[in-house]
């Protein structure tokens, strides 16, 4: 038997699906320092920090863009200089379905998890299509307080 109550507590947010162990690299680390700590950990992005504190994001794409297609030497150019800013980023309490249409709105494929100005996790478009949206809907439409008596009457 299903426990209607404990569905309708039970919250899809973001903090359940993201990485909490995000590798970063300073704004002033050189390009070829990042891609090779990028490929040692076989990831698409850094979270590019200042202090410790989450100030942008750097990807696969942002090298080819912003390094490769403008010539660049990757052995002087700061990652500061490349890195997408400011930083979008989303709260660990978010609900995995706004989650996915901020991403989807903004193209954004890796999105940073801040709490109180503090990284503390990254979800990927990729993370976000590993669980069924057939299931985050039925179990959004369960925790709905009148979806019972239409589920029934189906």
């Amino acid at each position: 038997m299903v426990d209607f109550q404990a569905v309708h507590r039970m919250s899809l947010v973001v903090q359940n699906i993201m990485v909490s162990n995000v590798i970063t690299t300073e704004k002033h680390a050189l390009v070829i320092d990042a891609v090779k700590i990028m490929n040692q950990h076989g990831i698409g992005c850094l979270v590019v920090t200042e202090n410790g504190n989450p100030i942008g994001i750097v990807t696969e794409r942002d090298f080819l863009k912003r390094v490769l297609v403008e010539s660049k030497n990757p052995k002087k150019t700061k990652v500061q200089e490349v890195m997408s800013s400011p930083l979008i980023v989303a709260k660990p309490d978010m609900e995995i379905d706004k989650v996915t249409r901020f991403m989807f709105d903004r193209k954004i494929k890796k999105l940073p998890i801040v709490e109180d100005g503090k990284l503390v996790g990254l979800v990927t478009f990729t993370d976000l299509l590993r669980f069924q949206p057939s299931l985050i809907r039925v179990v959004k439409e369960l925790t709905q307080p009148h979806s019972w008596n239409k589920a029934e009457d189906k």
